[in-house]
């Protein structure tokens, strides 16, 4: 069992719940905003969690929320997915400090293992 929290930021619904119920279905801890302006504002309180965010969003996208949490010096580590991915999107994205950047559809152990690769940098942050 996980000791982590997985943060899942996507404007559509039906991708959280769907993402947020196989997540949970294999052991994971899970916590659903419905924006990245929603998360950054609990973002503060986080402890011991990784992101999963949604790379296109109305409001703010997946990148700006990365930089936004780094400008809070907020350190959690992400994981940035979208259906309309690449390369430059992709290195955008881990500059703005992404561990993982993965294309939707994606298999359900693709986002898993990102996950667990996440966690790992969790140690070197406490």
């Amino acid at each position: 069992m996980q000791d982590y929290t997985v943060h899942i930021v996507d404007d559509e619904e039906p991708v959280r719940k769907s993402l947020a119920f196989m997540l949970t279905m294999n052991g994971f801890a899970v916590k659903m905003h419905q924006s990245a302006e929603a998360f950054l504002a609990f973002a503060p309180d986080v402890r011991n969690g990784v992101l999963v965010t949604d790379l296109r969003m109305p409001d703010m996208s997946g990148v700006e929320l990365l930089r936004n949490l780094g400008d809070l010096k907020i350190n959690i580590p992400s994981i940035v997915i979208t259906g309309h991915g690449d390369v430059p999107m992709a290195v955008e994205a881990m500059k703005a400090g992404a561990v993982d950047f993965i294309e939707k559809p994606f298999e359900d152990t693709v986002i898993i293992e990102a996950i667990e690769r996440a966690s790992e940098h969790l140690v070197a942050l406490e």
